[in-house]
């Protein structure tokens, strides 16, 4: 088989040859992990999803293949490039947002906070469990009250004598119930901390946040903490204020960028099949004009979104990524991948309102990406004040 068909046959919606721009490791990494989604996600995705189930047996398996804060060097960590990161992250979302949902958490967010802005101590301790799967992190900054503004937060963490004690609530926490670790963002006297609480610390309370439509094979919280006492160990060390959260939150944000096409494309590839089979007027879907328009005009926004995502990743491994591009591929690819999914849906007619088939699992799963690491307003406003000069978030 030729390279064009091969490429054809792996992606019904690469229009330009996009694996050419790709290197040999690159193309191995998504291709291990586009195979270790089809074989133990896809098949149970769809139960996993209907009962609300986040399939912690799967997590020893991300580990084998260097997924967990797979950006990130020693530890136990992979150490990949930020392209890789990112080509991995499209597979996995293909699969499902919750499950790659669950790598950003543990190594975008909760991980990259200690490697980050952690002392050595807490690098050694925790860093090496969460790489291999041993340890599960959390990253507590959005509160009920203080989502698109962490800087209002009310969690204040006290100072006694040589003790930390921390009080507030965070909500839509993702992994909080079966974390063994949470890094905790608090006011303090002297600026916004980052504090590592271990789970099981007296005062510690993680409580699922039920029933969902949205992100139902993932888990989010509120957490509780009411008088948790913590050493002066537990604080970060390195930072002070929010550029801590939000330097975390960029490797998250980043990654979005990816795993939103990774469930555009997954949604056209269902589409593209079922239109092929499905005979109407004694005609396969797929020879209409008006579904082969939608089937291009789904392809053209997953060609340009993952181009998008490509040089952004080149950008960010050459060290030259202004962040407000990381507003862009959020933004745009967030935007246009719930409306390939939701037209995908379209031509799946009343069988795509069920579980057999992906895209409206996947255009519900984006409404929560859509909305977390940044709503699209504020993505629109980032982008604006880099364009004008002006902010205008108040």
């Amino acid at each position: 088989m030729n390279d064009s068909l091969s490429t054809a046959a792996l992606d019904p919606a690469d229009l330009i040859n996009f694996d050419a721009l790709l290197s040999g490791e690159e193309l191995a990494l998504r291709n291990n992990v586009r195979s270790f989604v089809n074989e133990s996600i896809k098949p149970n995705i769809a139960n996993w999803y209907e009962n609300a189930i986040f399939p912690l047996e799967i997590v020893p398996e991300m580990a084998k293949l260097g997924l967990l804060g797979m950006h990130l060097d020693g530890y136990g960590c992979a150490g990949r490039s930020a392209v890789e990161y990112g080509l991995a992250g499209a597979e996995l979302e293909a699969g499902d947002s919750g499950l790659r949902t669950f790598v950003s958490v543990q190594g975008s967010l909760a991980m990259s906070a200690i490697y980050k802005h952690g002392s050595e101590e807490q690098k050694q301790e925790w860093l090496p469990q969460m790489a291999a799967g041993q340890a599960i992190g959390c990253f507590g900054l959005t509160e009920p009250t203080a989502g698109s503004d962490p800087s209002s937060m009310t969690t204040f963490a006290r100072r006694d004598g040589d003790d930390w004690v921390l009080n507030g609530l965070k909500r839509w926490i993702g992994l909080a119930n079966v974390a063994q670790v949470a890094v905790i963002w608090a006011q303090t006297d002297e600026g916004i901390r980052g504090f590592v609480v271990p789970t099981k610390t007296a005062g510690f309370k993680a409580t699922p946040i039920e029933p969902k439509l949205s992100m139902r094979a993932s888990v989010q919280c509120e957490i509780e903490m009411t008088d948790v006492r913590l050493p002066a160990t537990a604080v970060l060390p390195n930072v002070v204020g929010l550029k801590g959260p939000f330097s975390c939150l960029n490797e998250a944000r980043y990654g979005i960028i990816w795993g939103a096409m990774g469930a555009a494309r997954d949604s056209f590839e269902v589409a593209l099949k079922y239109s092929q089979e499905r005979l109407q007027f004694d005609k396969p879907l797929a020879g209409y004009q008006m579904t082969q328009q939608k089937l291009v005009d789904m392809a053209l926004e997953i060609n340009k979104g993952f181009l998008l995502a490509l040089h952004i990743g080149r950008q960010k491994d050459a060290g030259a990524l202004d962040l407000h591009q990381i507003s862009v591929g959020k933004l745009n690819n967030c935007r246009e991948a719930i409306a390939i999914c939701r037209e995908a849906r379209t031509i799946l007619g009343g069988n795509g309102i069920t579980l057999d088939y992906s895209p409206l699992r996947h255009a519900n799963n984006l409404e929560s990406v859509r909305t977390y690491e940044g709503t699209d307003e504020v993505h629109t406003l980032i982008l604006g004040n880099k364009l004008t000069g002006i902010p205008a978030f108040r």
